[in-house]
């Protein structure tokens, strides 16, 4: 029996809807970055292109369990000398909770050029209001809300 690979050609393509309500945030990227590496398929192909699109709305009501609200940081640098620049969860939460959320995700897919493809799959937004209605997007309960 020969193992099957999928093609480009071969690939379907659906809409997955995402209540980010009452989510932890590590739970909800781990579980979103699996629809979008393709893993939640019988004809996965770790090589191809073969996940799902998501959108993730109410990214504003995402949760950070412990005290991690309070001690984690975003850290970037801008490319000049001395310019590491720090911001905290608490403020990147209440301001960027859609930057929150992709940076997340963003750290569970691959560290390759699929993984940058992977990335653009994934729509996220701050309230229920999105514009993808047209493509019928299909609501789906992920594990782990509190």
């Amino acid at each position: 029996m020969k193992t099957y690979m999928q093609t480009a050609e071969q690939k379907s393509e659906k809409w997955y809807l995402v209540d980010a309500t009452n989510m932890p945030l590590g739970r909800l990227a781990s579980q979103v970055a699996s629809i979008l590496r393709g893993k939640n398929k019988p004809e996965f192909t770790p090589n191809q292109l073969c996940g799902d699109h998501v959108v993730v709305i109410n990214s504003d009501k995402v949760l950070l369990t412990g005290r991690k609200v309070e001690q984690k940081f975003y850290r970037y640098h801008t490319g000049y000398m001395g310019g590491l620049k720090e911001i905290s969860y608490s403020t990147m939460l209440s301001e960027k909770s859609d930057l929150a959320v992709t940076v997340a995700v963003k750290g569970m897919l691959p560290k390759n050029s699929l993984g940058r493809k992977m990335l653009k799959y994934l729509r996220v937004y701050k309230d229920a209001n999105h514009g993808h209605e047209a493509q019928k997007p299909e609501l789906i309960e992920l594990d782990g809300r509190r």
